[in-house]
């Protein structure tokens, strides 16, 4: 078996765990309508993978193996995010007719990990100085 199927796959899994512990303490302790923890690990994996794209590039401060980046970037951040978490959110509060709701998390998550994986890279460009 190929060992980059197996650095992924640990990755996803890894990040899949820590996506269920943070989402679901996050929404415990917000107990909102609004869907919090997936927001806010949407927007933290944002971060991150802009800071570990730019301080792992070629140009980068942090020289490390094609298969660190596979595992952080696709396999981890790729667990860890969730974009089908957040579409099923959204139209749980369209069917729910909570549509302010379903508006702001649209438009929240869109802008908050717009900037954030701006935010990522602007640290990584920082820190590579």
């Amino acid at each position: 078996m190929d060992t980059g199927i197996l650095i992924v796959g640990l990755g996803s899994a890894l990040g899949g765990m820590a996506r269920f512990w943070i989402s679901g303490a996050v929404s415990e302790r917000a107990a909102s309508v609004f869907p919090w923890g997936t927001l806010t690990v949407n927007v933290a994996g944002s971060f991150l993978i802009g800071l570990i794209a730019v301080l792992t590039s070629p140009e980068g401060r942090l020289m490390v193996a094609g298969s660190v980046r596979e595992f952080a970037m696709l396999g981890f951040l790729g667990g860890f995010t969730t974009f089908s978490s957040f579409s099923l959110n959204t139209l749980n509060l369209v069917s729910d007719g909570e549509w302010f709701y379903a508006g702001l998390n649209v438009l929240a998550s869109v802008v908050s990990c717009l900037v954030a994986v701006w935010a990522g890279t602007v640290c990584g460009q920082f820190l590579n100085q």
